[in-house]
């Protein structure tokens, strides 16, 4: 019998011809969509529990095992771009353990039952947790955290707090190649800078509030930040409060009210860091930057961080020439029970020509210059610090920890002190005075408590007791000379010269800061629902060294009261009220109640909002009043008398989200729009009126894309819109909103055996214009900005 080939019939060939168009093109799509997906990672060789728990934090993926399965197992390493999966196999390759992806989309390194001998009824062993896990690893594309610190209440998750809070990493620090806190946190649509770079100190907007860099903690600690600028180069975390944080870490020196921003120093990583980066930011300063890290012990228990940082050279304003140097060295110990840190850090910044600011008396709004332009040449200003502080934690038993910190850190600064008024939009200005501001601030600060975790009822409890404080003298010389020279904003002479002699500082003021807080965070209904509910008794004792008579020493209470409810897992609804103080200080000797001393100012916050983890996305939403108590004038059987019943109250919509839309894509975003009016002015002058310096509303947008045409290329671009806002109190003179386009490119490849990692930004791509406003002053942005650097791993 003859067997007999059927061919398909002419319609069944034709279906396939369609069948096979249509394929090819979905197999190409689905080829790019698991390209996309694909990461660059090197990840040296090494132990297999290091190698595993280092791509699962570049990944940003929970990772758990059972340590006792990857005992004495080495791994080669992982170099090139891949996506989870196949970044596991690839790590796991040659040893019988599989990584299995679970629902909740983290991954269990496991052995097979066939390659360990065990049944199906077998008891598997008690899985640990890796780091991975940590409420401070990286989020879904590692721009950001999952979670961070606030002072006293502890460390914890994004979604188990009961405020607004956003953690920035290292790698969303070094993709953008930041050099001040502010170039991190104004990712946020909440927060802006209001002095542009190269300034005479860097300070921010939060919530509408300014904050300036004295609010700034370091590792939980006041005091301890450059009054002009931070060097971030030592800095692995910049953690962001929105709202009052006077609970959390006690009042800062400033009396910010809009939010508390707390920088977390470089430690060493269970990898071995070896990094040296060449830097250039035009016009032509260019710079030097190393970090090494490295652990070592029998467990890994001690931990060495060392960064410096050397530049020189022309920056983008004219004139202008800007020195910085900077050492710093980080030590820890990690010996489970005990843990030990302690950081130094000394700075020195030389600067010709900074970045100048000025008031306006126009009517009519001139328009900003450029970038380049400086309304003050010849300007100068010098700053050191060296600053120390160290932080132990022992853990008493499984229930109760004790914990204290102390910091010492000097600051020296001097510098210029020039000034203008603007008297039209032609950019005439009033005669030019000129002077100089030095100061020396000495600071010391401390923070000690105790953690206790108990159960009561199947109520779990976190109850915390902290004691702080911070003592801060200040010394100052200030000259400042009027002349009869004025300027033009667009065609600026140059400053009088001071004829008056330059003096040594002189003690002037001393503040002493001591507070203490208690809470306890209550956890219900299988964690669903948590209620953190506490005080903090804060005393502000403030003394003048040049006239003894202002003296005061005062106390007022913050509380807090925050609830988190999860209706699902993934699901955060919060609401919280808080509070913060500020300096009450003095009335005047003119006023009808002259020389009275006021408690301290507070400043109420009522927050309500929800979180919503997607997996590799979170959204977040919330609407928040804060209203700011400040002083008033009335008057009272006709004499002006000075009250603190002056108020402005700023009501705002936030909405934002951030992580990874596909593997590769990293994205945040955000928006918030302000409602700020001011009550109780002087004499009602003002009441009903907007707030002024304070925007209509705020937009972000950042990306960064791996490109999936060439292995190790990422390209960014943040866009930052800032909406228009009044010049002052009065709502005479708008100053108008912009739009900034920033774009940026990384390159990580091979050469010589080294991992070098190139990376190219361009800061205001269009070279915008615009003013920026601090607190009735304007001042100039930066201009278009290249900025190139250079790292080689070792």
């Amino acid at each position: 019998m003859t067997t007999r080939t059927r061919f398909p019939s002419r319609p069944t060939l034709s279906r396939l011809a369609i069948l096979a168009a249509f394929a090819s093109p979905m197999a190409a799509v689905q080829a790019q969509a698991t390209d996309a997906q694909r990461q660059a990672y090197d990840i040296p060789a090494g132990p297999l529990d290091q190698s595993l728990n280092s791509f699962a934090r570049r990944a940003g993926v929970l990772l758990s095992f059972d340590p006792a399965i990857t005992r004495d197992r080495q791994s080669a390493g992982l170099a090139g771009r891949y996506t989870v999966d196949e970044g596991f196999a690839a790590l796991l390759n040659g040893t019988p353990l599989q990584a299995i992806r679970n629902a909740d989309g983290g991954y269990t390194v496991a052995a097979p039952a066939a390659a360990t001998g065990s049944n199906a009824n077998a008891v598997l062993p008690t899985v640990t947790i890796t780091e991975s896990a940590d409420p401070t690893a990286p989020y879904a594309g590692g721009l950001v955290a999952r979670g961070g610190s606030l002072g006293v209440l502890g460390t914890a998750s994004v979604m188990d707090t009961p405020f607004s809070t956003t953690n920035y990493t290292s790698q969303g620090i070094e993709d953008v190649q930041a050099r001040a806190i502010g170039d991190v946190i104004a990712n946020d649509a909440s927060v802006r800078n209001t002095n542009g770079n190269g300034g005479f100190g860097d300070s921010y907007q939060i919530r509408g509030f300014t904050m300036s860099a004295n609010d700034v903690a370091f590792n939980g600690l006041y005091g301890m930040v450059p009054l002009t600028r931070m060097p971030i180069s030592m800095v692995e975390r910049i953690e962001v409060l929105k709202g009052p944080g006077t609970l959390m870490y006690g009042m800062g020196p400033a009396g910010g009210v809009g939010g508390a921003v707390n920088l977390i120093p470089k430690r060493a990583h269970e990898d071995p860091i070896s990094s040296v980066t060449a830097t250039y930011l035009s016009n032509s300063q260019f710079g030097l930057k190393a970090d090494l890290g490295r652990r070592f012990g029998e467990q890994q228990e001690w931990g060495i961080r060392v960064n410096a940082l050397y530049a020189d050279g022309n920056t983008g304003l004219s004139g202008s020439n800007q020195q910085q140097s900077m050492g710093s060295v980080g030590l820890d110990y990690n010996g489970g029970r005990v843990r030990w840190s302690l950081d130094a850090y000394t700075q020195h910044e030389d600067a010709r020509n900074f970045r100048p600011q000025f008031s306006i008396s126009s009517l009519v709004m001139p328009d900003a210059p450029s970038g380049k332009t400086n309304l003050y040449p010849g300007t100068t200003l010098q700053s050191d610090d060296k600053a120390v502080a160290t932080r132990l934690e022992y853990d008493i038993n499984d229930q109760l920890t004790a914990y204290g910190a102390v910091g010492y850190h000097v600051a020296s600064s001097a510098q210029s002190w020039p000034s203008a008024t603007i008297l039209n939009a032609a950019g005439d200005t009033a005669a030019l005075s000129n002077g100089y501001y030095d100061q020396k601030v000495v600071s010391t600060s401390a923070d000690v408590g105790m953690r206790a975790r108990f159960n009561t009822a199947g109520i779990k409890h976190t109850v915390m007791l902290g004691v702080n404080m911070l003592d801060q003298q200040t010394d100052y010389f200030f000259l400042s000379q009027s002349s009869n020279v004025t300027s033009n904003l667009y065609r600026p002479v140059a400053l009088p010269t001071v004829t008056g002699a330059r003096g040594a500082p002189t003690p002037q003021s001393q503040i002493r800061l001591t507070s203490v807080a208690l809470t306890d965070t209550l956890s219900l209904a299988d964690d669903r629902l948590r209620i953190t509910a506490g005080l903090r008794r804060q005393q502000v004792y403030s003394h003048s060294l040049a006239d003894a008579t202002q003296t005061s020493n005062k106390t007022a209470i913050s509380p807090v009261l925050g609830v988190v409810v999860k209706p699902v897992q993934n699901v955060s609804l919060y609401a919280n009220y808080t509070a913060a103080l500020s300096a009450g200080g003095f009335t005047s000797a003119s006023d009808g109640n002259p020389n009275q001393l006021f408690p301290p100012y507070k400043s109420k916050q009522v927050e309500t909002g929800a979180k919503i983890d997607w997996g590799r996305i979170t959204t977040t939403a919330a609407v928040f009043q804060i209203e700011q108590a400040n002083s008033s004038t009335t008057l009272v059987n006709g004499v002006s008398t000075t009250t603190q019943d002056g108020r402005n109250r700023v009501r705002g919509l936030e909405l934002a989200a951030y992580g990874e839309l596909q593997r590769g894509l990293r994205f945040n975003a955000s928006g918030t729009f302000f409602d700020a009016k001011q009550y109780h002015t002087d004499n009602g002058t003002n009441d009903g009126k907007d707030v002024g310096a304070i925007p209509n509303s705020n937009f972000n947008l950042g990306l960064d894309w791996d490109a999936p045409w060439l292995q190790g290329l990422a390209l960014n671009t943040r866009v930052t819109r800032t909406g228009s806002m009044w010049y002052s109190n009065e709502n005479k003179l708008k100053v108008p909103g912009w739009t900034r386009v920033d774009i940026g490119a990384r390159y990580i490849t091979r050469a010589a055996g080294q991992v070098v990692t190139y990376r190219a930004n361009i800061e205001n791509l269009f070279d915008k214009n615009y003013w920026l406003m601090q607190n009735g002053y304007v001042g100039t942005s930066s201009g278009r900005t290249l900025v190139l650097s250079a790292q080689v791993d070792f």
